[in-house]
């Protein structure tokens, strides 16, 4: 299972899901946006434009699938 999550998240927070990954472990991995919200909308002070955030996710999709 991957999980991909910002940091911001207030619907699933990390304190919360960080033991559910550890109980799923190894078959589950985690993946944090740093500054994204629910939504993956980052501030803009991080630097990161949507496009960056959503190559990231993509790419992070993209390397998990092909390990499964």
């Amino acid at each position: 299972m991957l999980f991909l999550q910002g940091t911001r998240d207030t619907f699933a927070q990390l304190p919360l899901l960080e033991p559910v990954i550890a109980r799923l472990k190894p078959r589950a991995t985690l993946h944090l946006i740093d500054g994204g919200d629910h939504s993956f909308k980052v501030p803009k002070s991080s630097g990161r434009t949507p496009e960056d955030v959503m190559n990231d996710l993509a790419d992070t999709i993209a390397g998990w699938t092909s390990d499964v």
